[in-house]
């Protein structure tokens, strides 16, 4: 599916949606993968500091299936905005990349940024740390999460280009 959107265009027709049904992430969000332009349905994990359920996630299929076409969608992780630790890496990149996700947006941090430049796939993320996660088994997936005080739930259509990051409860385009 071809990413033909501006969300400054999405913001100019939804600017009066009141109902939260439309919600623009905050703009503390940096550009670490290769793609620039990314959208697609949202699947989520929360977790602190801890990063065995991203890798779960993007070592899983990172698409659906639709009438239009394989769909990929974006892993929404909600890391608490820790800037301790890093929740994606190179080696985790490469398997969102090879798995087909259109995208990893994380409230929180990455490593090995030269690597991920590199990957297929869209990254969002507060900042970048060298320090790795623990792993402890500690989180969960598929449940309504907060990036930076805005809700995003599974399902929701999450929208990324250079200009911002917005999150509808339905597809847009």
């Amino acid at each position: 599916m071809a990413n033909v959107f501006a969300t400054c265009d999405l913001c100019d027709v939804h600017k009066s949606d009141f109902t939260g049904e439309f919600r623009v992430l905050p703009p503390v969000f940096r550009d670490f993968g290769q793609v620039k332009k990314f959208s697609g349905p949202v699947a989520t994990v929360k977790c602190f500091e801890d990063n065995t359920l991203v890798k779960a996630a993007v070592d899983s299929p990172g698409y659906v299936e639709t009438p239009q076409g394989r769909v990929g969608k974006v892993l929404v992780v909600d890391g608490g905005g820790s800037l301790r630790k890093a929740l994606l890496g190179g080696n985790l990149g490469a398997a969102a990349a090879r798995n087909g996700w259109a995208g990893v947006v994380i409230d929180g941090c990455v490593r090995d940024t030269a690597e991920l430049a590199t990957q297929a796939v869209g990254i969002r993320a507060l900042a970048a740390m060298p320090m790795p996660t623990e792993k402890r088994n500690q989180g969960e997936a598929d449940v309504a999460v907060q990036m930076q005080g805005v809700w995003v739930r599974p399902g929701d259509w999450l929208y990324a280009d250079e200009d911002g990051i917005v999150v509808a409860s339905k597809a847009l385009v």
